[in-house]
């Protein structure tokens, strides 16, 4: 379907594989649309919270230094800024989200409207059958194209203006496409080809699609990417370095750090590659799936086929079976695949929040950061803590959008619309999570120190080499007498190897085991760390990959 990635046992490499590549020249997705990430785009972004303030930018509202009384009773007379955003996207966490505007704001589906209407527009001239609308010029195509390729901030503004008089945001971009039109002497003959035989969402539900996969294929899926690759990262790095595991928070057989970096590493990119692999739909035929006005007015026109072609052209994949809206069930494994991700992510950020809680990882300091406004000791781990919360926020979105995208009542109602404006919250969310996760990444680190220190203290770990050594020479009762040994008695170097010389096996296997410590007794934790971007390479493979 999309982007792929591609690793290898020295290192993590990115590499596309687009069967319709979104961030690359297509006639699907223009590149003038991916240089709009420097405009300053409408005040509203990624959230749904607050209306358009009327003529705001970003840029503008950097500006602004007065602020109206915060009373209730002056609510109303605030200008949209980033200090009055409702939704932190917007405001506060505008600087690390913002590349997703261009395909999750409302200007980003009003773009992919006029993306679809226009190129339903060519389509229909190219149908044989529809002598009313003949092939149209190369003049008059690079026209319509220039109009998806220049779609700008004046232009979507000029749609919304559109709709406060229509009070119908796609009829308003018909109506906005046939103004354009209306002086080009061969486009303005066929204007009323506009939306033909179109439901609204016949537009709508390949906008959404468009903008998922511009969104994923642009920003999400390659934060991600780096994200797998700093843990693998970390995981090579710390490959032999050894640590105590906790099972139920109690000392427990030694691994290594780099081996437990290892385990999220390719946990993240199973489920990276399962939303790798889901297909973005579309559809296209009409008010309630049947082509009736198609079929009313073009008889004999298999239009059926002519809509699987509209839809593959656009590098979707077609639903031929549907009521009037594209019934969302990729949408709904799309978001729990993401939900998945996330939760995994949420796992990790608390596992080393618990590591620097233990004194296992240090954090690097910047000149003038504070802690704690009252205790000037403190570095917090406030980036794993922010990714942590911004993921819940995230995966309540999405687990809505999951389980409620995918019913509608009869062939259509309307409460899907207004909760599919809200997909840009929960991919902002996560793309804040991942973010920050990355910056506590860059500020670890391994504290060999307080690792050791540990390891040292519990010698009791090696009951479990001793008894399995002594179950395979026959010696009786193996477990039961480390168990005497070992619960609830210290237990040091100088018992253990006590131990270990008077048991009655072969001088080979008591040599090995009076050499073990809980420093070295970590089996193949090492190899499984240092072996993790090949594993990762096999299952991210592009043979294994749409």
């Amino acid at each position: 379907m999309e982007l792929g990635t591609s690793f290898s046992a020295s290192g993590v490499n990115k590499k596309m594989f687009l069967s319709n590549p979104i961030t690359q020249k297509s006639n699907v997705l223009p590149n003038s649309w991916l240089n709009q990430l420097n405009t300053s785009f409408p005040a509203r972004k990624i959230c749904s919270c607050r209306g358009i303030a009327k003529g705001s930018t970003i840029s503008s509202l950097k500006t602004q230094e007065k602020v109206t009384g915060m009373s209730s009773n002056h609510s109303e007379d605030l200008e949209l800024s980033s200090l009055t955003a409702l939704c932190p996207l917007d405001g506060r966490y505008w600087g690390k989200v913002k590349e997703l505007a261009p395909f999750m704001s409302e200007y980003g589906l009003i773009r992919f409207r006029i993306l679809v209407e226009i190129k339903w527009l060519i389509k229909m001239s190219q149908i044989p059958q529809i002598v009313e609308v003949p092939s149209f010029s190369e003049e008059a195509q690079t026209f319509l194209h220039d109009l998806i390729d220049g779609f700008s901030m004046n232009d979507a503004l000029e749609v919304k203006k559109i709709e406060r008089v229509t009070n119908h945001d796609v009829k308003a971009v018909e109506y906005f496409l046939k103004q354009k039109c209306q002086s080009h002497p061969e486009i303005s003959k066929v204007l009323e080809f506009f939306h033909f035989a179109c439901t609204s969402e016949d537009i709508n539900n390949l906008a959404h699609a468009l903008m998922l996969k511009g969104a994923l294929n642009t920003v999400i899926l390659p934060v991600m990417d780096e994200l797998i690759k700093a843990i693998c990262d970390m995981a090579t790095t710390h490959s032999s370095v050894p640590m105590l595991s906790r099972t139920h928070g109690q000392p427990a057989s030694p691994t290594t750090l780099g081996k437990e970096m290892a385990i999220f590493a390719y946990r993240l990119s199973r489920e990276r590659k399962e939303i790798s692999q889901i297909e973005m739909l579309g559809k296209f035929a009409g008010a309630v799936g049947n082509y009736n006005a198609h079929v009313a007015a073009y008889p004999e026109i298999n239009w059926p086929e002519i809509a699987e072609e509209f839809v593959l052209s656009l590098g979707l994949e077609f639903n031929p079976y549907v009521p009037q809206i594209e019934t969302h069930d990729y949408m709904a494994k799309l978001f729990h695949s993401i939900v998945q991700f996330n939760n995994i992510l949420v796992d990790f950020d608390r596992d080393v929040w618990g590591y620097i809680s233990l004194g296992y990882f240090k954090q690097t300091t910047k000149a003038g950061e504070i802690g704690s406004s009252t205790m000037p000791h403190k570095v917090n781990p406030i980036d794993f803590e922010n990714s942590e919360g911004n993921l819940g926020v995230a995966n309540g979105d999405l687990s809505h959008l999951s389980t409620k995208l995918p019913i509608s009542r009869w062939q259509r109602d309307l409460t899907d619309s207004t909760v599919l404006r809200n997909m840009g919250v929960g991919l902002g969310h996560s793309l804040l999570a991942y973010r920050s996760a990355l910056q506590g990444i860059q500020k670890l680190q391994v504290n060999e120190a307080a690792l050791m220190e540990d390891l040292d203290k519990t010698w009791e770990v090696l009951a479990e080499p001793i008894q399995t050594v002594m179950r395979r020479y026959g010696v009786p009762e193996p477990y039961e007498k480390l168990k005497e040994l070992t619960r609830g008695r210290a237990v040091n170097k100088e018992s253990i190897r006590e131990f270990i010389q008077k048991l009655d096996i072969p001088a080979d296997a008591k040599t090995s085991l009076l050499k073990l410590t809980p420093h070295t007794y970590v089996g193949a934790a090492a190899e499984l760390a240092k072996n993790v971007n090949e594993a990762i390479f096999l299952l991210s493979s592009p043979y294994l990959l749409k």
